[in-house]
């Protein structure tokens, strides 16, 4: 599969016959939605976690030094904490422009607050895709984030900013909390 995924998405035509559906946004969508949205609450769901383990050439880190953004890997008997966003399909041309650089949409229940569950999109970089980084120690993780910037900004900024939303919403992530820690360790070593 290729770094750009827009094509891939609309071709796929996921959730394209809703009038209204859920998103479930799980790493900067968390803190930073930049669309439109009738409706916003916190949801979860099961058997998966969030992992450092995509490339980010395109907003995160240049194709030549990508930084490192999040996705979902499978993880039976896990919860994954995000935000849900209820929109229509005319979000899409700008949400498969936000996560082109190798997620795709899928299918996912995701449960809210007050135990209603509801099918929703979510967008997932699977290791098929070219950006894909893979598993690392989390030293080799928080060092590629303090040293990448893109198009976006800082690779750091966006690992810092995923933690403390985390926290704000009194979510647990072992993972983003403990690549965030390394990342403000390595910081501090900068001077």
């Amino acid at each position: 599969m290729s770094y750009d995924t827009i094509e891939a998405n609309r071709s796929s035509g996921t959730f394209a016959d809703h009038d209204e559906l859920w998103l479930f946004g799980y790493g900067s969508l968390i803190y930073k939605a930049g669309f439109e949205y009738s409706e916003r609450q916190p949801a979860t769901i099961e058997g998966w976690v969030r992992r450092f383990w995509q490339g980010s050439h395109d907003h995160r880190g240049t194709p030549e030094s990508p930084g490192r953004v999040v996705t979902l890997v499978e993880a039976p008997g896990e919860t994954c904490f995000g935000m849900a966003y209820r929109i229509t399909p005319a979000h899409f041309e700008y949400l498969d422009h936000r996560e082109k650089n190798g997620y795709l949409r899928f299918a996912q229940p995701m449960a809210f607050e007050d135990g209603q569950v509801e099918r929703g999109l979510v967008y997932i970089a699977t290791p098929e895709n070219a950006a894909w980084l893979g598993e690392a120690s989390i030293d080799a993780i928080a060092r590629q984030i303090a040293a990448s910037t893109g198009p976006s900004g800082p690779n750091r900024d966006y690992a810092l900013a995923l933690a403390h939303a985390l926290r704000d919403h009194g979510a647990q992530d072992r993972h983003v909390f403990a690549v965030a820690d390394r990342v403000r360790e390595l910081i501090a070593a900068e001077g």
